[in-house]
């Protein structure tokens, strides 16, 4: 019985691996799509312009999460759980009224957007600069729901290959190529907005279609008495709509930074403060890449009462995540300033501070996304939604503390962008923290194994060492791939003298081989 539990886990967290590959190599092609995005804006427009543009899709974005009523996350919750009990009926059901509510939503806050963008501008920027920006996007919001709406129904159906080539790949490559042609024919600042306006309408084709085509049955009528509709409806709109009050809440967290820069500076500071959040974001990468298919896969379980499963496989992607992110985050810390002038130029190197600070703060997040899940899969999203309401109103007060060149409050403790930056990374660690106690508490899973420790003294070693050998050489690109590759070597080596890697580990390798050879043939 045990040997079949083992055997269990093996077979999920190898699914889990074979997934991550793929949607890693789309992350890859997305983020160099997505930085080479913003690079052009950045250097071809400049700091000013850049930050309207990330302005209006932040706004744009709240938007889209306040339209979306939670839908998105409710269809992946039950359409998975659903799945497990072999209850496609109720997936059919579901897929018909929510679709129906969320058209009406999308066109009613579209229109609101739409109406409301010189007033918006004015508060945020005061003056009208913003304005055009938000009434063409504003009406992309439908498409930008729907889109994420049919990709999550792809997801609970474990379509991970298909998420990839639509949303990393394809979207991203169309952005920056429709962005490079407008640029070409003269359209200035209007080139950013129809780029990625056109790009979101891209992937919104695409996940329809494939839907429609490929996951058919979700599309057909449904058999379904009364009573049972009732339940389904009731569950459905109580998970939902505190997923949409959470959604709309951290979307608000992720942006309060920069809406205090822009409130309390200027839109030029903001595009430099907006030059390191892409960059710190990397380290949402390897966490992504193994819960695009580990929260369908462990909602599933959970329908079938197979905590032993969740635990195991818990434990072993907080290990994996802690492993992969560690490194990342010491090279963000070690050079700043290389990472930010390779890819944004010396004008935004300034937002180095910023970024050693904000890459502490996602560090947590990124482990804290498994405790997230956890909590999501056991249905309980009112409680996420408490935490991320008391967290972002901590977050503004700091930002509203730290950011200002004026004294408030009586309080002369103005720091700017890094201010901003302090602010946003200790409530990210707050809310980690937090959902971390409430994962232990309501599903009694800690995604922590004992070699973690060891991970982290790899770590540190590892990057004292590259700190001191820093101070010995010039600071120059060289410098920079040498000491990196220093770290990196005596990371892995030290990892194998702590006896970090188990069994499971090698179903890594054995991804990654099988990855390969299938690229060969």
């Amino acid at each position: 019985m045990e040997r079949e539990k083992d055997e269990e886990i093996t077979k999920g967290l190898n699914l889990i691996l074979k997934s991550s590959i793929i949607v890693l190599a789309g992350f890859i092609l997305s983020k160099i799509f997505g930085y080479v995005y913003r690079i052009i804006i950045a250097r071809h427009f400049g700091p000013e312009i850049y930050g309207l543009f990330s302005l209006a899709t932040l706004i744009v974005g709240w938007v889209v999460a306040v339209a979306g009523l939670g839908f998105t996350e409710g269809i992946l919750r039950y359409a998975s759980l659903y799945r497990g009990k072999n209850e496609l009926n109720k997936i059919r059901y579901v897929f018909r009224f929510s679709s129906k509510i969320l058209l009406l939503s999308t066109i009613l806050f579209s229109t609101i957007l739409f109406l409301l963008s010189n007033q918006i501008s004015l508060v945020i920027v005061h003056d009208l600069s913003l304005s055009v920006y938000l009434r063409i996007l504003s009406w992309m919001v439908v498409f930008w729901v729907f889109s994420s709406y049919f990709l999550a129904i792809m997801r609970s159906f474990e379509r991970i290959k298909e998420i990839s080539l639509i949303e990393s790949i394809t979207q991203s490559f169309v952005k920056v190529l429709l962005l490079i042609v407008f640029v070409w024919f003269g359209l200035e600042h209007n080139a950013i907005i129809f780029s990625f306006f056109a790009s979101i309408v891209v992937m919104f084709l695409l996940s329809f279609f494939y839907c429609k085509l490929k996951i058919s049955e979700v599309f057909e009528d449904y058999r379904l008495d009364e009573k049972t509709k009732k339940k389904v409806f009731s569950n459905f709109v109580s998970y939902s709509w505190p997923v949409l009050f959470f959604g709309v809440i951290s979307s608000l967290f992720y942006w309060v930074d920069s809406l205090a820069i822009g409130y309390f500076k200027s839109a030029t500071e903001v595009g430099l403060y907006n030059a390191v959040v892409p960059i710190v974001v990397l380290l949402n990468i390897v966490p992504e890449i193994f819960l695009q298919m580990f929260f369908p896969m462990i909602t599933k379980k959970y329908s079938l009462k197979n905590m032993n499963f969740i635990k195991e496989t818990s434990k072993q992607i907080g290990k994996w995540i802690l492993l992969f992110n560690l490194p990342l985050i010491a090279i963000m810390l070690i050079f700043p300033d290389v990472i930010i002038g390779i890819l944004f130029g010396q004008d935004y190197v300034i937002a180095s501070n910023s970024m050693r600070f904000l890459s502490l703060g996602v560090l947590f997040s990124s482990i804290s996304l498994i405790s997230n899940n956890l909590l999501s899969m056991s249905g309980k999203s009112k409680i996420l939604f408490y935490d991320i309401l008391i967290v972002t109103i901590i977050n503004l007060i700091l930002n509203v503390l730290l950011v200002p060149q004026k004294s408030i409050f009586g309080l002369d403790n103005s720091l700017g962008i890094n201010g901003a930056a302090i602010a946003t990374a200790m409530s990210m660690i707050l809310f980690s923290v937090t959902v971390f106690v409430q994962a232990k508490k309501y599903t009694s899973i800690t995604p922590i194994k004992k070699e973690m420790l060891s991970i982290i003294f790899a770590a540190i070693i590892s990057a004292t060492f590259a700190i001191l050998i820093k101070g010995l050489l010039f600071h120059s690109l060289t410098m920079f791939f040498v000491v990196s590759f220093l770290f990196a070597s005596s990371y892995l080596s030290l990892l194998f003298f702590f006896n970090v890697f188990e069994k499971n580990d090698s179903l890594i390798v054995d991804s990654v081989k099988l990855f390969n050879k299938k690229m060969v043939y």
